[in-house]
């Protein structure tokens, strides 16, 4: 004990906090920048939320369970339907409706960033043994964070509302489409590439012809899971001004209202369902055809 004491009291402590605030910092030095950024994903962010405005709710119901009837046309999954049907109903007799689609329109837009960033990167891992090496331990670094970390730097570079929410959720919500993506280029058949060697493909007839449609039952899967990470951060990003069902549920634990907070975590819960059961129907479409 009186060893490692004496070991421990000679080494000095690494400043990490200090360099990471220093780091912080400088970044904010670039406000242009991140205004940019704070716009472009705002405007996302409204484009969606425009759209679920203007649309009737009775003829949201109708889409979504239309598109869920239309992905589900080979195994007529009836009790889905159900479901839907009765839970959209639920969460619109509990007025929930317009913090409903504010958080689904923050899961949709954080879920396309995450793809379009995602996916090349998980083409560029496939593609590059060292850019595999570099990225995975970013990776594994990112998704194990606890996520309550990103919203410090978030609110200090982009601000207090959705925006911070969705760049926090995309950090959080991208790892699986980059593994994914990866995971299902690299499980291409040799077989297939030498094929395709042999009638002269280039690189990127290789792979937007080959490689990606092979791969797109993993990377149906990795979008079907970056969502569902986009949808466990809406109550963490209600800390930070995003609204929606999370908002709801983080009063309700201040107020101690279990009532309120029941009722705004079970709409979740009807939101989750339907979004994960239309990405599994996509991923099943996606691999019989």
């Amino acid at each position: 004990m009186i060893l490692n004491s004496l070991l421990l009291g000679s080494i000095p402590e690494v400043p990490l906090a200090h360099w990471i605030d220093g780091f912080v910092d400088w970044l904010v030095q670039f406000t242009g920048f991140f205004n940019a950024i704070t716009n472009f994903i705002g405007s996302i962010n409204n484009a969606f939320q425009w759209v679920f405005d203007i649309i009737p709710i009775w003829l949201f119901i109708v889409l979504v369970i239309a598109l869920t009837y239309y992905v589900n046309r080979d195994q007529q999954n009836w009790g889905l339907l159900i479901f839907e049907f009765l839970g959209l109903l639920l969460i619109w007799n509990l007025n929930y409706w317009r913090d409903m689609t504010q958080t689904l329109t923050l899961v949709l837009t954080s879920s396309l960033i995450a793809l379009v960033i995602g996916i090349p990167l998980g083409i560029l891992m496939a593609k590059s043994h060292t850019a595999e090496i570099i990225l995975k331990p970013i990776l594994d670094f990112m998704q194990t964070m606890p996520a309550f970390v990103y919203l410090i730097p978030a609110v200090a570079l982009f601000g207090i509302g959705m925006v911070p929410g969705i760049v926090a959720s995309v950090i959080f919500a991208m790892p699986p489409t980059v593994r994914m993506t990866n995971m299902g280029i690299r499980e291409v058949p040799d077989e297939l590439i030498e094929a395709a060697d042999s009638f002269g493909s280039t690189e990127w007839q290789k792979l937007f012809k080959v490689e990606l449609p092979i791969a797109k039952t993993s990377l149906m899967a990795g979008v079907n899971q970056s969502m569902m990470l986009s949808l466990s951060m809406v109550v963490i990003a209600s800390m930070i001004g995003a609204m929606g069902l999370g908002t709801k549920v983080y009063f309700a634990v201040g107020r101690n209202d279990a009532g309120n907070g029941f009722s705004a975590g079970l709409a979740i819960v009807i939101l989750a369902i339907i979004l994960d059961r239309l990405t599994q129907s996509l991923t099943r479409t996606r691999r019989k055809n």
